[in-house]
Order: C-alpha cells, then sequence, then structure tokens
C-alpha cells in the first residue's frame, strides 16, 4: 500500500516539475528561436529583439537625462533664490542708506541755517572777515539762508576778488 502511494506521487512530482519546465522562460527562448520557419524570420526576430534592446537603452538614457535635468532645475532654482535674498537684502541696505543720507543732509541744512542766523547777527565787517576764511561753497551757502539786506551788507565789507568769487560760487551751485 504504501508503495503504490509512493510510486503514485513520484509520478505526479515528476510531471509537476517537468511541467514547469516546460513552461520556464529560458525553454521558452529556446523554443521559439527554434520555432522560425526561415533565416529570414530569425534575422527579423534578431533584428526586432535588437531594436527592442536600443529603445529600452535610450529609454534609460532619457531618464537619466531626466534626472540629471531635474537636479539642473533645482540647483538653478536655489541660486535664483538666493540671489533674490541677496537683492532684496541690498534693496534694504539701499533704502537704509538713503534714509541716513536724507538725515544727514538734513542735519546739514539745519547747521547751515543756524550760522545764517549766527553770521546775520554778527556786525558786518565780522562777518566779512568770518566769512573770507571759510570754504566758499559753505560761505555761499550760509549767505543764501541769510535776509538779502545781511547779506548784501555782508558781501559790502568783503574784498572784490572774494565777492566775485562767492557769487559765481553761487550761481554755479544754483544751476546745478
Amino acid at each position: 500500500m504504501y508503495k503504490k502511494s509512493y510510486s503514485t506521487f513520484l509520478t505526479i512530482s515528476f510531471l509537476a516539475c517537468f511541467t514547469v519546465f516546460l513552461h520556464s522562460p529560458i525553454l521558452a527562448e529556446e523554443t521559439q528561436e527554434t520555432a522560425y520557419d526561415s533565416v529570414e524570420e530569425r534575422r527579423i526576430f534578431a533584428l526586432m529583439e535588437l531594436e527592442r534592446q536600443e529603445l529600452q537603452q535610450d529609454r534609460q538614457n532619457l531618464e537619466l537625462r531626466e534626472n540629471e535635468l531635474k537636479t539642473l532645475e533645482a540647483s538653478v532654482d536655489n541660486k535664483i533664490k538666493e540671489i533674490d535674498n541677496k537683492l532684496e537684502k541690498l534693496k534694504t541696505l539701499q533704502r537704509k542708506i538713503e534714509k541716513l543720507l536724507a538725515e544727514k543732509s538734513n542735519q546739514e541744512k539745519e547747521r547751515i541755517e543756524n550760522l545764517s542766523a549766527i553770521y546775520e547777527k554778527m556786525v558786518p565787517a565780522r562777518a566779512a572777515l568770518a566769512m573770507s576764511r571759510i570754504d566758499p561753497v559753505l560761505a555761499t551757502d550760509i549767505l543764501a539762508n541769510m535776509k538779502p539786506k545781511a547779506a548784501a551788507r555782508i558781501l559790502d565789507m568783503l574784498d572784490k576778488q572774494k565777492t566775485s568769487q562767492l557769487s559765481s560760487t553761487f550761481t554755479t551751485i544754483q544751476l546745478e
């Protein structure tokens, strides 16, 4: 009884293994190669297989290229963000500098107005003496902020050369 069931088991096992072997991809390829009816058919199938392999290689190359391009695109995007951030920082700095320059300009204007008031209250002879020793541009700014009568009295006390120089500087500053 054991011999019959054992031999049946072996037979069934053999048939199962043989069936699996017949349907394996290795045997299927061999049977495909031998199943060609002519040399021309084999050549065509070989060419098709080569084309299939080339297409697969091209597809892999394209995928590699696509990945490279995505990496480059991400890198370029990061660089653009960095540049935008730096540009924004520069614009912020520019606004700060412009604000500081405006403050400085206002402070200088206020100082010149104060100096003008001081020179205006001075005796014209002493004001003329002091004005002859300072920078012509500063002297012109001071005179420009004074009342015309006070400025005229001080200019009257200056020598002709200094008066001419201050007048020419005043005209140049006015034109700028």
